[in-house]
């Protein structure tokens, strides 16, 4: 027997071994693998009143999912603000700038749960921090969770307020142009 397992009887060894193997199978069902080539992050907002959608094209999302215990499971995202498309490489340019999302000064957005509550209607209500430009706030909203084949799907909507996180500055701050509203989209596709 290899000196692993010096001092052991035989049949606490099998337990160790056992309740090891049960642990690590209890993380490999936690902890999903994000599928970020159909996942998704988005923001719409209006602009003249007519709505725009833009994706953030680069983030990374760790979930940890517990279906029995949803109160311990736990998510965070991280999102490349370089990374945010309108369709248009002028106005991507744009809103790079110091005015918007000043992202030389601020690369990186993020969401960091606290809290996960199973809600009446099936879905978990998130609540945690989210920071865009420097700015951490308090946030919750509710999550809906469907399962595909061996997938969990997570879709979500956050509504914010851009001019809170001082997204538009300067003559930007007025809302006739580009309103306050922004609605952040997620739809992450995880495998267990």
């Amino acid at each position: 027997m290899s000196s692993f397992f010096t001092g052991f009887t035989k049949k606490s060894s099998y337990a160790a071994i056992l309740g090891i193997a049960l642990t690590l199978s209890g993380l490999a069902y936690a902890a999903l693998r994000i599928d970020l080539s159909k996942s998704t992050v988005t923001a719409t907002f209006k602009q003249l009143n007519v709505p725009v959608t833009a994706k953030f094209r680069k983030f990374n999302a760790s979930i940890d999912y517990n279906a029995t215990k949803p109160e311990t499971s736990k998510a965070s995202v991280d999102i490349d603000i370089a990374s945010f498309d309108l369709g248009d490489p002028e106005y991507n340019t744009e809103v790079m700038k110091k005015e918007w999302f000043d992202a030389a000064k601020f690369a990186r957005a993020s969401f960091v749960s606290v809290s996960m509550k199973a809600t009446a209607d099936g879905k978990l209500q998130a609540t945690g921090k989210l920071t865009i430009k420097g700015k951490t706030s308090d946030v919750s909203f509710p999550v809906t969770i469907k399962k595909e084949g061996s997938n969990v799907i997570f879709d979500g909507a956050l509504p914010i307020k851009r001019l809170s996180y001082n997204i538009g500055e300067g003559d930007w701050k007025d809302t006739d142009t580009v309103a306050d509203e922004v609605v952040i989209r997620f739809h992450v596709v995880a495998a267990q």
